[in-house]
């Protein structure tokens, strides 16, 4: 079969069914009302460092294969630093920008990156990504937070990095908050305890609203919260009120909100998505500063919906080493690379090599200090 190759600069050139259509729906993040989403309602912006470049195969009129990619004009929003390697290339003269990644903007969560019915079909999407890098003045291409199903291929041209997350898993079978608790050791399952106490104590009450449920006051103060987060930290706000408003109503069962409320107003709030067995927190903010009121929002209230959904994971974002108290262990997620420049190639080889030896050393000293009892 010849497959025709296009590169797409918006997804609303692909009709949403089509693209749906080679996911299994299972992950949010890749549903076309979600991507497509970003660039409609202005979350993605050249003068940010995206353009969309989606690469996509068709037979005859038949999409069958696609990666969700954007042009990169530097290395914002990605959660895979590589200011090293622009670094490098900057000292020899050379450009590092444009590159070309393949995932999901402003998300580090694992999901499948390479869209096809077969692996046939995903390795011809490897295979157009090289050509076309080849053919373009790209310095490299990038997939970030693929699947370990798709790692394997990758061949060894592609660069392998990898990182640690914290992730929560019902490991048990926990029926309730409590029975989680119970797998803690004391100290750990003291500390949690009190840290909600003192929530519970200030008097401030939870709501956990879909975006069927959500009024209109709600997203905007989930919107508001996120934005006060993004200036308190000196960042540049990239979801838009109308995004949220937008995945909301077309994704209603997948966009999850927590409101702490306080005499009924909220006073922090959480912006998840949901997955088919499977929660992703991602931003927060808050107009009080109360002890514990982060991790009962974005942690607690979370797991306690995953425990009642029967949900089995729940990924609360990049980075942190205070959610292994917490119960969310190390995960190692990964990431390919293909440069097109061989000099840095092999050069960056042993460099990866390297860095993934201390991550592994790293996620291997962080799971000595799990929170929960050894079996007896």
């Amino acid at each position: 079969m010849t497959l025709r190759v296009r590169e797409l600069a918006a997804l609303g050139d692909v009709e949403p069914a089509r693209w749906d259509a080679l996911h299994d729906g299972r992950n949010p993040f890749l549903h076309h009302a979600f991507l497509e989403g970003l660039e409609r309602h202005g979350c993605l912006r050249a003068e940010w460092g995206w353009s969309p470049r989606h690469l996509t195969l068709w037979d005859g009129d038949a999409l069958v294969a696609a990666a969700p990619g954007y042009l990169k004009t530097n290395s914002h929003g990605e959660f895979v630093f590589d200011h090293a390697w622009a670094q490098a290339y900057a000292r020899h003269g050379l450009d590092y920008f444009p590159k070309w990644l393949f995932a999901v903007p402003y998300s580090p969560v694992t999901g499948p990156r390479l869209l096809a019915r077969d692996d046939a079909g995903r390795r011809a999407l490897l295979a157009a990504m090289v050509a076309r890098l080849g053919e373009q003045d790209l310095s490299s291409a990038h997939v970030n937070f693929h699947t370990d199903a798709e790692d394997a291929l990758f061949d060894g041209e592609w660069l392998a990095r990898i990182d640690v997350q914290y992730h929560w898993h019902n490991r048990d079978g926990w029926a309730d908050f409590d029975g989680f608790l119970a797998a803690m050791d004391h100290k750990h399952r003291k500390n949690i305890r009190q840290e909600r106490a003192r929530v519970r104590r200030s008097g401030i009450g939870f709501r956990r609203v879909h975006g069927d449920e959500a009024s209109e006051a709600d997203l905007d103060a989930i919107h508001r919260f996120y934005v006060q987060t993004f200036r308190e930290y000196g960042n540049a706000p990239a979801l838009t009120r109308d995004f949220i408003g937008y995945i909301a109503r077309e994704i209603p069962r997948n966009l999850l909100i927590i409101l702490a409320m306080n005499d009924d107003q909220p006073v922090a709030g959480a912006l998840c998505l949901r997955g088919a067995d499977t929660l992703y927190g991602r931003y927060w903010g808050s107009d009080t500063q109360l002890p514990g009121l982060h991790f009962e929002t974005c942690y607690y209230q979370g797991i306690d919906y995953c425990l009642e959904q029967g949900l089995a994971r729940f990924e609360p974002g990049a980075q942190g080493e205070h959610k292994l108290a917490r119960g969310f262990l190390p995960a190692i997620v990964h990431s390919r690379h293909r440069i097109a420049d061989p000099r840095f190639q092999e050069a960056l080889h042993d460099w990866c090599a390297d860095e993934a030896r201390a991550v592994q050393r790293y996620a291997a000293n962080l799971a000595r200090h799990s929170p929960f009892r050894a079996p007896s």
